[in-house]
């Protein structure tokens, strides 16, 4: 596993995130459920505290954040408040991949192959390897 590029919760959002989970909707719990199977070997956190945001779901090694939209995301401030949030998320390499309710209800397969196909577009080669690791192969004299 990557290091984890997410900022660290601060304030109240670790206690806020505590109960968010306890309290999720529909689209969140279906989501949820289809992704704590670890689908293609990636490992997802729900309701994940990052800075003052709090993250419906995010994969650390892919830097994806994924966000369920219901309806009152479209209303009042929220658009922006949204834009704001994901350009905060981006200055800190991390995507974020919004998904209307609506089509979580609708068709979720084809929302976890849409979430699944960009969690690994986005994940690294390979992993860098560990400090104090043992060397290449070809370091060791083997071909």
């Amino acid at each position: 596993m990557l290091k984890d590029v997410a900022p660290k919760g601060r304030g109240n959002s670790v206690r806020a995130a505590r109960k968010l989970r306890r309290e999720m909707t529909l689209p969140e719990v279906l989501m949820w459920q289809a992704l704590r199977i670890r689908p293609c070997g990636l490992k997802f956190r729900r309701q994940h505290p990052s800075g003052d945001y709090i993250l419906d779901f995010f994969c650390s090694d892919a830097r994806l954040a994924i966000e369920i939209d219901g309806e009152a995301h479209s209303r009042g401030d929220r658009p922006t408040r949204d834009i704001v949030r994901d350009k905060w998320m981006a200055e800190r390499g991390i995507t974020t991949m919004r998904i209307a309710a609506g089509d979580v209800l609708d068709d979720l397969d084809a929302v976890m192959r849409g979430v699944v196909a960009e969690a690994r577009a986005r994940l690294p080669l390979h992993h860098p390897a560990t400090p104090g690791g043992p060397p290449p192969p070809d370091k060791l004299g083997e071909e």
